[in-house]
């Protein structure tokens, strides 16, 4: 099944495609505005938001003061579903992880073996599993088309990232990678995430809708870097790490650009996804509680640019890479 786009504003529509545009060429005019910050409602002691549509419907997780994990949707007039609980959850652990224009949500859950399996959610209530590796699959984005992405781990097998497009599937890894995880894809296929290098570091790389692997993506100066979401101009958003410990989120304009935020007064602050209007959300680790919270911000025109780092070398595209396909059938 093919998921229907929504309408947006034709208005608003222009206005995204001419700051786009305009961001390509030059990003150091351009900056972050805050538009809020939020927390899933009850007795939540970490709210982490995944995804956001066009629309602005954010999907992500929230843990409770007894450790359990729920996934959730933030409608875009700023109410909240019900907690998302996959069925099969013997773990306390449902996670929401990306959302698409017809508020289809991906994620993943704990089943009764201890394992972790993919999930469809349409809302108010409809679960559909998607498990091809069952000892580890996680479904972490869908983009408008109704493709998805994530990553798998093959029975004795290395952690691999998988595209699925059109019903075929495609795992893949970056060369000499430990784990490969693939977190979204936009409507023309390009895809990126992260990487785990011999040494234990991550590393952000992006994939060509032909396949071609970027990687490593980092910026100057980090210790870790994480692509959590990119949108249909392949812009990304995620976070890297410095050499004192602080954690700062950052949006990457290919080939070699990284503008970065930091929520004011935080060391550890997470863009997670972005949408065609460059609206991103995210999160912030609050130092004096270690309580996570909810934000979204807006990539704005502003006099003097945001604070910008150059791409970290080397970072040619590398050589393609083994890349296993298989047919399957859609998973919802």
């Amino acid at each position: 099944m093919k998921i229907s786009l929504r309408l947006v504003g034709c208005a608003v529509g222009l206005a995204a495609l001419a700051l786009t545009g305009a961001l390509a060429q030059s990003p150091a005019a351009f900056s972050f505005q805050l538009v809020t910050t939020f927390d899933y409602p009850g007795t939540v002691t970490q709210t982490q938001p995944q995804k956001i549509n066009d629309l602005g419907d954010i999907a992500g997780i929230f843990v409770d003061t007894s450790a359990v994990s729920r996934g959730f949707i933030r409608f875009n007039n700023g109410n909240f579903s019900p907690p998302i609980v996959d069925p099969n959850d013997a773990g306390n652990t449902t996670q929401g992880r990306g959302i698409n224009n017809s508020r289809l949500v991906c994620g993943d859950y704990i089943d009764s073996g201890g394992a972790f399996e993919g999930f469809f959610f349409s809302h108010p209530h409809t679960f559909t599993n998607y498990d091809p590796d069952p000892t580890f699959t996680i479904v972490l984005g869908v983009n408008n088309v109704g493709d998805f992405a994530g990553s798998v781990i093959p029975t004795g097998g290395i952690q691999e990232a998988f595209l699925s497009i059109g019903g075929t599937v495609t795992e893949f890894a970056v060369t000499n990678a430990t784990a490969t995880l693939a977190y979204q894809l936009n409507t023309t296929n390009q895809s990126c995430g992260y990487y785990v290098d011999s040494s234990g570091i991550t590393h952000g790389f992006f994939r060509d809708s032909n396949g071609t692997i970027h990687a490593p993506i980092d910026p100057v100066g980090s210790t870790g870097t994480i692509l959590f979401g990119n949108n249909d101009r392949n812009f990304m958003v995620g976070g890297y790490t410095d050499a004192t410990g602080a954690t700062h989120g950052i949006l990457f304009v290919p080939p070699n650009r990284f503008l970065v935020y930091d929520q004011p007064g935080a060391t550890f602050t997470s863009l997670n996804g972005i949408n065609r209007r460059n609206t991103i959300c995210g999160r912030y680790t609050d130092p004096s509680t270690g309580i996570d919270h909810g934000i979204i911000v807006q990539v704005v025109r502003t006099a003097a640019g945001g604070v910008m780092l150059p791409l970290a070398p080397p970072s040619a595209p590398a050589p393609a890479v083994p890349q296993r396909t298989e047919y399957t059938a859609p998973a919802y």
